[in-house]
C-alpha cells in the first residue's frame, strides 16, 4: 500500500504536491521578484550586425546611435516599464472534397500459336477457348470530405519590464501577470523582443510586433482541475496503441 502510494504521489511529480498543499485554501500567488531570477530564465541571442566605427565630431551636437535628439520618457533601459497590448483574433475555415472512381477491363487469348492451341484442351484440366484464355475486370471509386473550422479570440493589456537590451538596440521584454477569483488563479506571461521605435508615445507596444513572441494564458484551481484529464488517463493516451 505504501508502494502505491509513493507511486502516485511521484507520477505527477512536484504538481500534485502542490495542490494537495492549496487543499482548503485558494491558489498561492507567486510573489513578485526579478523575471531574470526564474530558473527557466534564457537571455536572448539573435544575429546582430557588424558594429561601425564613426568618428566622433568635436562640433556636433548629435551623436551616432542616438534614436532621437531630445530624450523621451518611454521605456529603453533594462528595468523599465512597457505596456504589451494583445489582441489576437485568428481564425481559419478549410473544407476539402474529392471523388475518385476507376474501371479497367482486360482479355487475354491465344487464337494461333503454331498449332499447340488445339492441344490446350488436352493440357488443361476443362476444356477452354483459346481466344479467351485470360479475361479480367476491376472497378474501384474513393470519396473524401473535410472540414476545419477555428477561431480564436486573446486579448490582453499587461505591463512588462525590459529585462536586457540587445547590442543592436532592441529590447528583450518580459511580462507576468497572475489574478485570482476566489479559488481559480489565471497566470498571463509575455516575452519577446522589440524596437525601441516601435514603442508608443504612450509606453505600449503591439503584440504583432514581438520578435520571437510567447504568449501563454492559463491557470489553475478548482475549475481547471475539473477540465484537465487525470494523470492516469494521460498516461493511458500515451501509452495504449489502440
Amino acid at each position: 500500500m505504501r508502494i502505491v502510494l509513493a507511486l502516485v504521489l511521484l507520477l505527477p511529480g512536484c504538481g500534485a504536491l502542490t495542490r494537495l498543499s492549496e487543499i482548503g485554501r485558494p491558489p498561492t500567488m507567486t510573489p513578485s521578484g526579478d523575471p531574470t531570477a526564474d530558473p527557466a530564465y534564457r537571455p536572448i541571442s539573435l544575429p546582430m550586425p557588424r558594429p561601425q566605427m564613426v568618428p566622433a565630431e568635436a562640433n556636433s551636437l548629435w551623436r551616432s546611435g542616438s534614436r532621437a535628439f531630445f530624450k523621451d520618457q518611454r521605456a529603453a533601459a533594462v528595468g523599465d516599464i512597457v505596456t504589451i497590448l494583445v489582441n489576437i483574433t485568428d481564425g481559419a475555415d478549410l473544407k476539402n472534397q474529392s471523388n475518385e472512381g476507376r474501371t479497367g477491363q482486360e482479355s487475354m487469348g491465344l487464337p494461333n500459336l503454331l498449332g499447340f492451341e488445339s492441344a490446350l484442351p488436352r493440357m488443361l484440366a476443362k476444356a477452354v477457348n483459346a481466344n479467351q484464355l485470360v479475361s479480367a475486370n476491376s472497378a474501384g471509386s474513393a470519396t473524401g470530405s473535410g472540414a476545419i473550422k477555428r477561431t480564436e479570440t486573446v486579448t490582453l493589456r499587461l505591463a512588462g519590464v525590459i529585462v536586457q537590451a540587445l547590442p543592436n538596440g532592441n529590447l528583450a521584454v518580459a511580462a507576468r501577470q497572475e489574478v485570482r477569483v476566489n479559488s481559480e488563479l489565471r497566470e498571463l506571461q509575455v516575452s519577446g523582443v522589440i524596437r525601441p521605435q516601435d514603442i508608443g508615445s504612450d509606453n505600449t507596444v503591439r503584440h504583432d510586433r514581438l520578435a520571437e513572441a510567447r504568449i501563454a494564458y492559463g491557470g489553475r484551481g478548482q475549475i481547471s482541475d475539473v477540465q484537465r484529464p487525470r494523470y492516469g488517463q494521460q498516461l493511458l493516451d500515451v501509452l495504449l496503441p489502440f
